[in-house]
């Protein structure tokens, strides 16, 4: 009876034990951020710069899948601050967005602590300061996502681990100061073209010049016949971008949080707001090279370069540069070759083509339309016809309080569009109401004479189309059904469409804006409420404690808390 007894007990310990390693928490990263303002001349004119911790661009964020992220944030500015992780998905989560529409900004001289998990993500991701016209002073950083050690990647990792995989953040940038530049929005006045283009906050001079004799510090370097790989991010605020390395080609691996079909590349156009991981291996004469960003699109060409240094090298970078392409055909014809990898493993461990996304019947059609016109005599950019406002109280707050009635109402525009030329524009709240569960189709439409890229929080979508001309209900013949990229942004070209899919199975407020700073400032973004139906803890997460309340809901009491 005894020795039962005991064998009962030991039985019971183990079997605990193994509840408790089942339920242990994935690892914690922590950091600690003072974001104060400091002189930086990244175009050879001082300028005010936001900094992190003293850097420009801010500090990288080196995680694996499932980790938790914890970010606490010393607001040194003199005015309101919040941090926005474009391309984390926050399951569940949308309290640490980081944006206007979900979360009151950081005051000035205090500090706020984001926490959230890079949950079944991989992938080259960045983060930069949401509030006001922030970002065009810097605060910005990049953000990868390794996979875990048990989940094989569809390429052999750099062989020196994460010495040899390098963060790329290129972008337009302007020497006013922030505060100018949004002055100008605010007074009706639009951006114009900006005075450069920066790679990691910097532009090399490329005076020919080798070693010790003042030349420019090279901002990689490779050992010889090494493979690197390159993580490419458009921080910028409004221009398309070209990246090349000279004569080395990009073997393109991962784009956005997925792994694709690996094509070699001379160039690669990358819009505002998105990532791409390439492979490029060190096979080539032992000098220095330069990469190369410049503008698309414009009249007026901006480049940047930066060196690219073999260990063993013997002489400058050619002054020879690659050179861009032309047209936004090009561009097109580029886009239609990335495909999803549907042999690779996934964040998790099951295969990413698993997803017959393409034999899913659609529920619901979106038409977002962008235009743009003057209301009171000042620019606004606007989807479907209404411009979206940043009331004083956070979307997501006043929808969880129970009083979304006080600061905005759901809907303000319809599923249809609006007539090409259409120029009456509605200045409000711009929240559209989503069925959890829903799979959509989502249908941009670019009237206009200028490239859009759009990026939508909180979910993945499948790219399956992008076209000229008008889209109609016949154009679904030429969807991609089978393996379109799984992604968060999409480029619209001039006077052409694009399509995407997806399903609404992230509970929360999440913001479908234009990655052009100037749109976005100025009104073209939207929110998408997703509610869970049963109001349970299984779909989304209670309000963190420590929140900041602001607006109607500051003082008002905690409503009943989620269950399961």
């Amino acid at each position: 009876m005894g020795s039962g007894l005991f064998l009962f007990a030991l039985l019971l310990c183990l079997s605990t034990a193994s509840l408790w390693t089942v339920r242990a928490e994935d690892p914690y990263l922590f950091f600690t951020w003072k974001v104060t303002y400091g002189t930086i001349s990244p175009l050879g004119v001082p300028q005010q710069g936001i900094l992190i911790n003293g850097e420009f661009p801010g500090p990288n964020i080196n995680s694996t899948t499932n980790n938790n992220v914890v970010v606490n944030i010393f607001n040194h500015l003199d005015e309101p601050f919040l941090i926005h992780w474009s391309g984390i998905q926050h399951r569940k989560n949308c309290w640490q967005d980081g944006l206007p529409g979900t979360t009151c900004p950081i005051p000035a001289g205090t500090n706020f602590t984001y926490h959230f998990q890079v949950k079944d993500q991989i992938g080259s991701f960045f983060y930069y300061p949401s509030t006001a016209m922030h970002r065009a002073a810097g605060g910005f950083g990049g953000l990868r996502i390794n996979s875990r050690l048990l989940i094989p990647v569809p390429y052999a990792d750099p062989e020196d681990d994460y010495t040899d995989d390098y963060t790329v953040l290129i972008g337009d940038w302007y020497t006013k100061s922030h505060t100018a530049l949004k002055q100008l929005l605010d007074s009706g006045r639009t951006l114009a073209r900006p005075d450069g283009i920066l790679i990691n906050g910097k532009n090399a001079k490329g005076d020919g010049r080798f070693e010790g004799d003042g030349s420019d510090e090279p901002l990689f370097t490779m050992k010889p016949e090494k493979t690197y790989k390159y993580r490419i991010c458009n921080v910028g605020l409004r221009t398309s971008l070209n990246f090349r390395i000279q004569n080395h080609p990009m073997k393109l691996v991962e784009m956005e949080g997925s792994h694709v079909v690996q094509n070699d590349y001379q160039s690669l156009d990358v819009h505002v707001g998105q990532c791409f991981s390439v492979l490029v291996t060190a096979n080539q004469e032992p000098r220095d090279y330069y990469m190369v960003a410049s503008t698309r699109f414009m009249k007026t060409i901006h480049m940047s370069k930066a060196i690219i240094r073999y260990t063993n090298g013997k002489g400058p970078a050619s002054s020879d540069l690659p050179e861009a392409p032309m047209g936004w055909a090009w561009s097109l014809n580029q886009f239609r070759t990335f495909r999803w990898n549907l042999t690779a493993s996934a964040a998790r461990p099951n295969p990413q083509g698993s997803f017959r996304y393409g034999s899913i019947n659609i529920t619901r059609t979106i038409k977002l339309v962008n235009s743009f016109g003057n209301v009171d005599g000042k620019l606004r950019y606007a989807i479907n016809g209404v411009s979206h406002v940043e009331p004083e109280t956070p979307l997501k707050l006043a929808e969880y309080f129970r009083v979304p009635e006080k600061v905005f109402k759901y809907d303000a525009i319809t599923d249809e569009g609006i007539p090409e030329g259409s120029t009456t524009i509605t200045v409000a709240p711009n929240v559209l109401n989503a069925t959890y569960r829903n799979f959509v189709e989502i249908i941009f439409e670019n009237h206009e004479k200028r490239l859009q890229s759009w990026h939508l929080n909180g979910y993945s979508f499948f790219a399956v189309a992008i076209e000229p001309g008008k889209w109609s209900p016949e154009k679904r013949t030429n969807y991609n059904l089978l393996d379109a990229v799984s992604r968060h942004t999409i480029q619209v070209f001039p006077k052409s469409w694009a399509a995407i899919l997806l399903t609404f199975d992230n509970c929360g407020m999440w913001n479908l804006r234009s990655e052009l700073t100037e749109n976005r400032y100025l009104g073209q973004q939207l929110y998408v409420s997703v509610l869970s139906p049963a109001l349970s803890l299984r779909d989304e997460y209670n309000i963190p404690d420590r929140t900041l309340l602001c607006g109607v809901v500051k003082g008002m009491p905690l409503p009943k808390p989620y269950t399961i």
